[in-house]
């Protein structure tokens, strides 16, 4: 009885923890604490669970700690070496494991039923956690192999993809339905079926998905996984995991809706895998004459400027430039200029992905706009530069109706005096469309990578101070 209350107290620290990194976690200032508390929290609640009385006389503490000690030495090896270029796949990897646990859960609750007919409460939470835990998994890996390069979305998709996903959902109703009312001896071979129908929807649910939806993509599949976390917590009493996976399915709706608003697309949109087909395979059609400049010339007009916005996308990451990045604003932080970072909401290949960068190159977090604030200082920007963003900046959102972006909110880069693009090359952005940005009159390319391009006019502008 001390014992069981004990643990309930636990329980409840721990919940608290978590619920307190969380609060930490909604300021910069703070977020590196925030994980800390929260990670503390977690971590209660893990080593309380094994002492949670329950009825087994062979509770396997052999296999529970090692799955620890495997599960902690890895998670933690893999936090350490990965770039931060890729934590975006990190992210939807972990989120994928979160899906696979359920899933196990899940299947494995399903040989333990011995009823004539299962309870119709507990099997529609059972194949509820067996189903959401399976689409998350599969979904998740997808996401991190197109993030990781290793899958295009032209080989994974088809005519008709979104058709085929809604009756394949039918198909799992249907099977599930079933499930519900075949009684016993049939719950092992059903559980199978769902099973990999729901992988198998995971994967063609994310398959259509390409460009500038992968962040927006990231964050349901995360509240999909606190969802299955959530729906296993109540299919084993556990008030830890149905908190948690309540924190986490919660907060992945909240920023989903957000994100989906920001690119002026649909929830149920966003539910039904539609998001407005692949990327766009083919340029647009656009073409004209680029003009360039050299760093030389934009350091001088850096240096005369009264404001500056930096519009950071994918590119900086990749080149780690963020560094590079926070010294440029420093220098003309020191002579007077205002500078500003244009942050997109799907900038980048997840959530916060340029918040995150920025933050880590210790950029002031008052310096960081969203996209309503970064439009309105673009009206009276002098230089808006453009570092290895490409889609969130392209005009064709607003004027070209057969644009695979048509309609998403984009950064008025045009509205600033002069808009400098640091780009590699020619090529297309992520989403595999062309950017008529880069052909404009007020518009000139800095080629070459983003950390080089930067050092070079760090180096100018030291030279005229």
């Amino acid at each position: 009885m001390y014992v069981e209350a004990l643990v309930k107290i636990l329980y409840l620290v721990g919940a608290l923890g978590i619920v307190w990194g969380l609060k930490y976690l909604s300021s910069p200032d703070t977020a590196r604490k925030g994980n800390i508390v929260a990670s503390i929290g977690m971590g209660l609640a893990i080593i309380t669970s094994i002492f949670d009385p329950i009825e087994n006389s062979y509770p396997n503490y052999l296999w529970i700690f090692v799955g620890i000690i495997l599960g902690g030495i890895i998670g933690w090896y893999m936090a350490k070496k990965v770039q931060m270029t890729e934590m975006p796949q990190l992210v939807s990897l972990f989120n994928g494991f979160g899906g696979a646990s359920a899933m196990i859960l899940a299947i494995i609750e399903l040989y333990g039923i011995k009823d004539a007919v299962m309870e119709l409460g507990s099997g529609l939470i059972l194949i509820s956690t067996l189903i959401i835990g399976a689409v998350s998994f599969t979904g998740s890996v997808l996401a991190y192999l197109k993030l990781d390069g290793k899958v295009e979305d032209k080989n994974v998709t088809f005519r008709g993809h979104n058709t085929f996903n809604n009756i394949f959902f039918i198909v799992i109703m249907a099977f599930s339905g079933y499930c519900l009312i075949a009684g016993e001896g049939n719950y092992e071979w059903l559980g199978w079926v769902i099973m990999i129908l729901s992988m198998i929807y995971g994967f063609s649910f994310v398959a259509p998905i390409g460009g500038a939806d992968m962040p927006v993509v990231i964050s349901l599949l995360n509240s999909l996984t606190g969802v299955s976390a959530a729906t296993a917590g109540i299919l084993f009493g556990s008030q830890i995991m149905l908190i948690g996976g309540i924190l986490v399915g919660a907060a992945g709706i909240i920023l989903t809706v957000m994100m989906c608003n920001a690119m002026n697309r649909s929830l149920w949109n966003v539910l039904l895998g539609n998001f407005g087909g692949t990327a766009a395979s083919n340029a647009s059609g656009v073409a004209g004459v680029y003009k360039e400049i050299s760093a030389n010339e934009l350091a001088i007009q850096l240096y005369y400027a009264q404001r500056v916005m930096i519009v950071p996308g994918y590119g900086l990451a990749v080149s780690q430039a963020q560094k590079t990045c926070q010294e440029l604003d420093a220098m003309l932080s020191k002579n007077n200029v205002e500078v500003f970072y244009a942050i997109h909401p799907v900038a980048g290949r997840m959530p916060g992905h340029m918040n995150v960068l920025l933050a880590e190159a210790n950029v002031s977090y008052d310096k960081l706009l969203d996209l309503d604030d970064s439009n309105d200082k673009l009206k009276g920007t002098n230089v808006a530069i453009v570092v290895g963003a490409n889609d969130v900046v392209n005009p064709s959102a607003k004027t070209d109706p057969g644009s695979p972006i048509y309609g998403m909110p984009i950064l008025d880069v045009l509205d600033a005096d002069t808009v400098i693009v640091l780009k590699r090359s020619m090529k297309p952005g992520y989403a595999g469309i062309e950017n008529p940005l880069f052909f404009e009159s007020k518009t000139k390319m800095l080629f070459g990578d983003a950390k080089d391009s930067l050092n070079k006019l760090v180096q100018e502008i030291k030279a005229l101070g």
